[in-house]
């Protein structure tokens, strides 16, 4: 499988020589510099609830508050025939509740990568970017925008993307539901809580990543770094033994005069994940007791994947989607969440009140599972990077709905209001459920 990924790789590099097209005729009306920002504060709090019992890693029952921010500046820049670079300087702070633990699919994308109270200011993306013309006759105007500058560009074209940067700005993306900035905040709901896709902790990671588009259909295919243990702050750079490797194929579509998007996507992971049951035969028979899933010590370890990911208008006001994933879920989670499967649905409504076309409310739902070994490993007492209440005697989904309003203030600021309810947090019958209130305040230029 591995081998089909890299081949499928160089066969979209291949494209680029198609024709003899040269990119010097998508430059016209390309802009030079761009410059956008961003930040984004959350209050987030969940009043008691019941828990008979906790672990390291559990949510915790009491009543309790928590705040995130992160500040991101995204400044980009053309440099020859096509290529731009993008640089994004990040500044992020504050926890998530209970340390970020205990639910899997966690309530707020924001923090689930911070862990510390403390302010950090780091690299959160540089990388470049070439288009490469494949049909010289025909060419569409990318506006500018988010480590976007504004150029002219083929409609059938290959962009390679090599760098720094977030694997899930390219793949699994959602018109409705994807940005915790602006949309649903739930980790599953941001992306395919099922996607284990390679990240250190705050979500970024060194990759070539490249995107071949013909009118109607898009594909992608790329190859990044793993970290060099679960949930790591830092990358493993020994690409021959462990790397991630994604294949997404896209297809845009109208249906009933109503646009929409449809995605498939495959992934295969290579890193130094153990494997649930091996890791439990180790603990029962007395060769190592640590029932330690975070800090592998071989390469080896094999995940791969699945997800469907579709968005739909539904009217010019209403706007769908859905997403089903799943993973084979025999070694641990590296990267992502800690979840094997999972499925959501929801929708969001736009022009809330007379001349408030911004303005949207939207309510989802998802349901997350994980694989009969990892219920096994968590039962015997371990713990992942993310959930483990010491036992897990009463396995059952965790269950979440999210419903939030959001509002313009003003020209660049917008404020939201957001509850969320998770029915069996980890995992387990016993504990739970939870209720969640969050205000978010979000500004963008």
């Amino acid at each position: 499988m591995k081998s089909f990924f890299r081949l499928f790789i160089l066969f979209l590099t291949g494209l680029s020589f198609v024709g003899n097209v040269s990119a010097q005729d998508a430059l016209l009306s390309d802009s030079a510099w761009n410059f956008h920002f961003q930040f984004t504060g959350i209050i987030q709090y969940n009043p008691p609830f019941h828990s008979p019992y906790i672990g390291q890693n559990s949510f915790l029952p009491n009543a309790e508050r928590a705040f995130s921010v992160t500040t991101t500046a995204f400044l980009g820049r053309k440099l020859w025939s096509g290529a731009s670079v993008y640089f994004n300087p990040e500044m992020a702070g504050g926890q998530g509740l209970s340390s970020t633990l205990g639910i899997a699919g966690f309530p707020n994308g924001e923090t689930f990568r911070i862990g510390s109270d403390q302010t950090v200011v780091y690299v959160a993306r540089i990388f470049i970017k070439q288009q490469i013309v494949l049909d010289r006759n025909h060419f569409d105007t990318l506006e500018d925008g988010t480590n976007q500058v504004r150029e002219r560009v083929s409609r059938k074209r290959l962009t390679i993307n090599f760098g720094k940067f977030g694997v899930a700005d390219f793949f699994d993306q959602n018109s409705v539901s994807h940005d915790p900035r602006s949309d649903f905040m739930n980790w599953s709901l941001m992306n395919n809580g099922a996607y284990d896709y390679p990240a250190n902790t705050r979500g970024y990671t060194y990759g070539l990543i490249l995107e071949y588009y013909t009118p109607g259909w898009a594909i992608r295919a790329g190859t990044a770094l793993e970290p060099t243990y679960a949930n790591g702050p830092t990358l493993d750079f020994n690409w021959n033994k462990t790397n991630s490797e994604t294949i997404e194929i896209q297809k845009d579509y109208t249906l009933h005069k109503q646009p929409g998007t449809l995605r498939l996507l495959l992934y295969y992971n290579t890193s130094k994940a153990p494997a649930y049951q091996t890791v439990i035969d180790e603990y029962k028979n007395g060769t190592d007791t640590s029932l330690d899933v975070i800090h592998g010590t071989a390469y080896g370890g094999k995940k791969y994947g699945i997800g469907v990911n579709c968005n739909q208008a539904i009217s010019s006001r209403l706007n769908g989607f859905f997403r089903l994933g799943w993973n084979d879920g025999k070694t641990a989670t590296w990267a992502f969440a800690e979840i094997d499967n999972s499925g959501s649905l929801g929708l969001r409504y736009y022009g809330i009140g007379k001349n408030r076309s911004t303005d949207n409310i939207g309510l989802a739902f998802v349901s997350n599972g994980i694989s009969s070994g990892h219920r096994d490993f968590l039962n015997t007492g371990g713990y992942g990077f993310m959930i483990g209440d010491g036992t897990l005697p009463h396995y059952t989904r965790e269950n979440i709905a999210e419903l939030f309003y959001e509002v313009k203030l003003f020209e660049n600021l917008f404020a939201t209001l957001d509850y969320q309810f998770v029915s069996h947090p980890a995992y387990n019958h016993d504990r739970g459920p939870v209720s969640l209130l969050a205000t978010r305040v979000h500004i963008y230029f």
